[in-house]
C-alpha cells in the first residue's frame, strides 16, 4: 500500500512493550483486555503532525486496532485512520 500510494512506512516504530496470549478463542471483553496498553511508540517524534494509517489484515472486534490507535493518539497533532483488508464475524 505504501508503494501504491507513494507514502513512506513505518514497521517499527509502533511495537508490542507485552506480549500477550492469543485472540483466537476470547471473547469480545477478553480480547480488548488482553492488548489493552501493549503498544508504544519507539520514537514518537516521528509520527508527531500526522495522519497514521494502521493496516491490519483482518478484524475481529477491533480491540488490537483500537489499541494500537490510542497510543498513536496520545501523541502531539496525530489522526489516525485504520484499513483492513478482511472482517470476521465474531
Amino acid at each position: 500500500m505504501s508503494e501504491a500510494m507513494k507514502i513512506p512506512i513505518s514497521v517499527d516504530n509502533l511495537q508490542r512493550n507485552l506480549h500477550t496470549s492469543t485472540q483466537t478463542r476470547k471473547n469480545r471483553f477478553e480480547r480488548w483486555e488482553n492488548v489493552e496498553n501493549i503498544f508504544e511508540s519507539t520514537r514518537p517524534e516521528e509520527f508527531e503532525g500526522k495522519h497514521i494509517l494502521l493496516i491490519d489484515d483482518v478484524v475481529t472486534t477491533g480491540s488490537t486496532l483500537e489499541s494500537c490507535a490510542l497510543q498513536l493518539l496520545q501523541i502531539e497533532n496525530v489522526k489516525v485512520s485504520i484499513a483492513t483488508l478482511a472482517f470476521a464475524d465474531f
